[in-house]
């Protein structure tokens, strides 16, 4: 929260929204998500330098919190919670740096590339001044891929280098995005008077962007050759540490990766027969993509999403959520060419001027099965990331910035996230057998993206007595087969899901181990309420966990369990 004139300037959360500051000059991109600098038309420094900029600015915020942590500031439970996120944050950070992991981003869904197009994509396109920024942005485009080209040279150079499989798909995505001219076509709204300017910005862009993929292509790509897929223990678990907020043992993840697995393949199962009688989940999955419930063309799955987000909000709204004005508007959109396959979700600005949003990538399909978008809208709308999300900047009064916004960690939203699907099915939304199996389908993808990060990565073997290779070291194109025969999803999708566990190590186990925090906090929650004599409150409990704003799994579920 904006800190007023005789705010303490000593605070955990003080010092964590002038960080945010200090970030939001040096970084554009959470400037724009953020929507704190109207009219700029800067883009982020990807260059070493830029990076070292970022690490020196996380390094003094760090040294700035560290000397609080024996004065009475602390004694505030609220402002110890803050001061927790900003040591484990800022250190896995710094940590990440000292490695030199970013410069290596080379991925097909969290690099520069895919952060660039986000923040064109969140930029106000309503009047003439405001497509002039567009236009002066795109011009900046060359310069900051300039910036992250220099990145990945001083990679090469240390030795610290990404592996074939991710250089390769970019170069594919990069030239997807040019042979479909969607710079040209993300200008095309702008008004007549400023055309010859945003067509000509246009072309300085797609120029810049045409010389990166050539880079890509013609020598990182060469330069990588024979670097593996598995990046090793060391650098999973920072990765892991990222996307989770604590150091996770990943043997026992695995093991409960597999334990959920055996447990969502029985209930598929069951479900599967009521599908089509004495079909296997997958054939039961493929009889709902030829013959069950699809909408027909882009525009007309884009409204069908709309249409369900809002029926969501009006059904939960009074009943297991208390949903604020300014959080019942949520826009459903297609996302561009060239993305990965994965749904995902943008969150408002701060003054909710910019609305949050769901992305479907449409991967060139015209005809959108329905039964696996129902829990995967509960995901990706209400009640999952939009609203925790929204309801965290909504709650900014109560909170840090940095709390809603750059201390955001992984496990703590896409694990409430996986938890509304699960609550979804509690509260009776998915009794349809299509829809209850397509919420079984996401279940079980998150619970196979535990075995297969980490067995890929860590090149684990299956354990004996599984049916599938038994005893046998995980590699990625075992692990894409075994996502094959459990996923609805096209071979495709699931090629892409496996390109993209591979370019960020530690991501994909962020969901289930998110979930269970978030089930663990409210069931300890739930037995507390028990043991003195009071009805559990299960909306409450929804409204102050939404407003606790960012937590890692090292604290999750103990303060979950304390509301």
């Amino acid at each position: 929260m904006p800190q007023g004139p005789h705010a303490p300037a000593d605070t955990p959360r003080a010092i964590a929204d002038d960080h945010v500051e200090t970030v939001t000059e040096l970084n554009p991109f959470v400037a724009e998500m953020l929507g704190t600098r109207p009219g700029s038309d800067l883009l982020p420094d990807y260059s070493p330098d830029g990076q070292q900029a970022l690490a020196d600015a996380a390094r003094a915020t760090l040294a700035r919190v560290q000397a609080l942590d024996s004065r009475p500031a602390l004694t505030d439970h609220g402002q110890c919670r803050a001061a927790r996120l900003l040591h484990e944050r800022l250190g896995a950070e710094l940590d990440r740096h000292t490695a030199g992991d970013g410069l290596r981003q080379v991925n097909n869904l969290m690099s520069p590339l895919q952060q660039l197009r986000t923040m064109l994509l969140a930029m106000p396109r309503n009047t003439a001044d405001d497509w002039a920024v567009v236009a002066r942005r795109l011009r900046r485009v060359p310069e900051a891929l300039r910036g992250y080209r220099a990145a990945l040279d001083a990679g090469l150079a240390r030795g610290l280098r990404a592996a074939p499989r991710q250089a390769a798909t970019v170069a594919g995505q990069l030239t997807e995005v040019l042979d479909g001219r969607w710079y040209h076509r993300f200008t095309e709204p702008g008004p007549d008077a400023l055309r010859a300017g945003l067509d000509a910005a246009a072309d300085e862009a797609a120029a810049g962007l045409a010389e990166l993929r050539d880079y890509i292509a013609g020598t990182y790509l060469p330069a990588v050759e024979g670097t593996p897929d598995a990046v090793g223990r060391e650098r999973y678990l920072r990765g892991a540490r990222q996307w989770t907020g604590l150091d996770p043992d990943p043997e026992d993840a695995y093991a409960y990766g597999w334990e959920e697995y055996r447990r969502l393949h029985a209930e598929m199962i069951t479900v599967a027969d009521k599908v089509l009688p004495g079909a296997t989940p997958h054939a039961a999955m493929d009889h709902l993509n030829r013959h069950g419930e699809a909408v027909e063309g882009e525009e007309n799955i884009r409204r069908w999403l709309q249409d369900f987000m809002d029926r969501a909000i009006e059904e939960l709204d009074g009943t297991h959520f208390d949903i604020a004005g300014p959080l019942r508007t949520v826009e459903s959109m297609i996302a561009p060419p060239g993305a990965a396959a994965a749904p995902h979700y943008t969150p408002p600005s701060m003054d909710f001027s910019r609305p949050g949003r769901t992305w479907l990538p449409t991967l060139g399909e015209t005809r959108f099965p329905t039964w696996p978008l129902v829990s995967i809208w509960y995901h990706e709308g209400v009640p999952g990331h939009h609203l925790q999300l929204a309801q965290w900047r909504y709650a900014a009064d109560r909170l840090s910035t940095y709390q809603i916004s750059l201390g955001q960690v992984s496990a703590t939203t896409e694990g409430w996230a996986l938890y509304a699907e699960r609550l979804a099915d509690e509260l009776g939304l998915l009794t349809d057998p299509a829809h209850r199996l397509g919420y079984l389908e996401n279940q079980m993808l998150r619970a196979i993206r535990v075995i297969i990060d980490i067995g890929m990565h860590l090149e684990l073997r299956i354990p004996q007595g599984e049916e599938f290779h038994p005893g046998e070291v995980w590699h990625p194109g075992r692990a894409e087969k075994f996502l094959n025969a459990h996923s609805g999803m096209s071979e495709a999708f699931n090629h892409s899901e496996i390109v993209r566990y591979l370019g960020v190590p530690g991501q994909a186990i962020s969901y289930k181990l998110g979930e269970r925090a978030w089930l663990a906090g409210r069931e300890t929650a739930r037995r507390t309420a028990a043991e003195r004599g009071r009805e559990f409150d299960l909306k409450a409990w929804h409204m102050a966990a939404l407003s606790l704003g960012s937590l890692g799994l090292g604290d999750l579920a103990g303060e979950l369990a304390e509301l």
